[in-house]
């Protein structure tokens, strides 16, 4: 009796011990993911050749006292991706923004006011979006500009100033909107470059990638969906999404 005893209370020593380790490693794992989604910026996912060559350029800061040249190609930092803009003189900006009003009435004066969130939001959800002239101020929003700066991240060499502002002319209007199939930096490179890419989408998908490799995360969305069903009960709104998605993870890695 006493070497039972003393079996089980090592048992329940060893499962004190090995249970808040276990915890604890996935309370950090899930904490490291979501740091990482919160802290996340399309912009900093660039490759890190681009990355490099990109910093110097910030020395190139376009100010009043800079001339631009026709078909120069813009980039303005944003919070969570950079926007880009073909100049095509005159202090005029020709660049793609989703926005949802194109789609809800044809009065140009509502349309050519500059797009508020409300309005973009609406456009990325209903994949609508213009390819609209605006000015330099505008265009920039407050922000720094960088010129050209993609001309050193992009294989193909650029075309002639005026070949690039005469296409991007031609594209001026509504067009359809995908935030990583036909955004902005898709209509940017391919007025100038003659080929329609996004080396932030890019590097979005090849991050996203690794994420879906990394065979911790099937284990997560299982522990997930387990808790979920403990917590709100066991149904089809539970059950399914528990299954599938660590399935459809595990298929995919």
């Amino acid at each position: 009796m006493r070497r039972q005893s003393r079996r089980h209370e090592s048992c329940r020593t060893k499962l004190v011990l090995s249970g808040p380790s276990a915890m604890l490693d996935t309370l950090t794992f899930l904490l490291e993911k979501l740091f990482l989604l919160a802290h996340v910026k399309l912009s900093s996912l660039l490759p890190p050749l681009r990355r490099a060559r990109a910093e110097p350029q910030l020395s190139r800061r376009c100010d009043r006292e800079q001339k631009l040249e026709r078909g120069d190609l813009l980039e303005v930092p944003r919070t969570l991706f950079t926007h880009f803009g073909i100049y095509l003189g005159d202090n005029r900006v020709a660049h793609l923004i989703p926005d949802i009003l194109p789609a809800l009435t044809a009065d140009s004066r509502q349309i050519q006011e500059m797009v508020t969130n409300t309005r973009l939001l609406l456009g990325v959800l209903s994949k609508r979006a213009s390819i609209r002239v605006d000015s330099v101020e505008d265009f920039a929003y407050g922000a720094g500009i960088l010129l050209n700066a993609m001309d050193r991240a992009v294989r193909r060499s650029p075309l002639s100033g005026e070949e690039v502002a005469r296409r991007a002319e031609r594209l001026v209007g509504t067009v359809s909107y995908s935030l990583l199939w036909n955004n902005c930096e898709h209509f940017v490179t391919y007025c100038r470059y003659d080929a329609a890419q996004s080396l932030q989408t890019d590097q979005f998908c090849e991050s996203l990638k690794c994420l879906i490799r990394d065979q911790r995360n099937i284990f997560l969305t299982a522990l997930l969906g387990l808790l979920s069903m403990v917590c709100l009960g066991v149904s089809c709104s539970t059950a399914l999404p528990s299954l599938l998605i660590p399935f459809t993870l595990w298929m995919a890695s």
